[in-house]
């Protein structure tokens, strides 16, 4: 039994080391973004900026190792996170609470005035969090109709904010979609049984980050930012 203890905890060892190595290289890492967003949310139910922005740059990883199907998401999504990223040094805003704070204290038409707002900013990842979410879980859920589940996850979230062209464009992008077994290989975590098994694991951070964001723009009347 010791022994298969010890093989076992090699193996994980291996894995993590794989992971740490594709996340390095450039590759997803479906372990390094469960970290990042296990990491977000404070015991006050806060979300700490710094793993927040962690666990997107790895969720733009995986947008981008799909190639030109979601490129129209990952680009938006790079120029958002840089943008945060850049409020977040210069302000040295600790939490998505501070940055609300913050911007809220110079006044609802000054915040609305603002194209480049740190709260519209955030608004925007918050939407394409929610798709993201949506996608994964259904590829955990087993449907091998992987255009279908994306379809489905994008109408319940992020078409309502794109204009006609871009939802036309998006839904035959995702009839070209790879197979759910390529999905979880491009996960890096091992076989396909342990990819679903961290997705179980990451999807309830991400989901509770993403709740916690929404209760936050719903009691400040932020989501309807222009």
């Amino acid at each position: 039994a010791s022994g298969a203890g010890r093989g076992r905890r090699k193996r994980r060892g291996r894995r993590r080391r794989g992971a740490m190595a594709a996340a390095a290289a450039g590759a997803f890492s479906l372990r390094e973004v469960l970290d990042a967003f296990r990491r977000c949310v404070t015991e006050q139910r806060e979300v700490l900026l710094e793993p927040y922005l962690s666990g997107w740059r790895g969720l733009i990883r995986f947008l981008q190792s799909l190639g030109a199907v979601f490129s129209f998401i990952a680009k938006d999504a790079v120029a958002k996170v840089a943008l945060l990223e850049g409020h977040r040094q210069r302000h040295r805003f600790v939490s998505l609470q501070s940055l609300v704070q913050h911007e809220l204290a110079a006044g609802p038409a000054a915040l609305r005035a603002r194209p480049d707002s740190g709260c519209r900013t955030v608004l925007r990842l918050h939407r394409a969090l929610r798709w993201l979410q949506l996608f994964l879980e259904g590829l955990r859920s087993g449907d091998p109709r992987t255009s279908v589940l994306c379809t489905d996850a994008y109408n319940a979230s992020l078409a309502e904010h794109h204009p006609w062209v871009v939802r036309k464009a998006a839904t035959l992008a995702f009839c070209a979609l790879p197979s759910r077994d390529a999905f979880l290989e491009i996960m890096n975590v091992g076989s396909p049984e342990e990819a679903v098994a961290m997705l179980g694991e990451a999807i309830p951070y991400i989901g509770d980050v993403y709740g916690i964001t929404q209760e936050l723009f719903a009691q400040h009347k932020l989501l309807d930012l222009p």
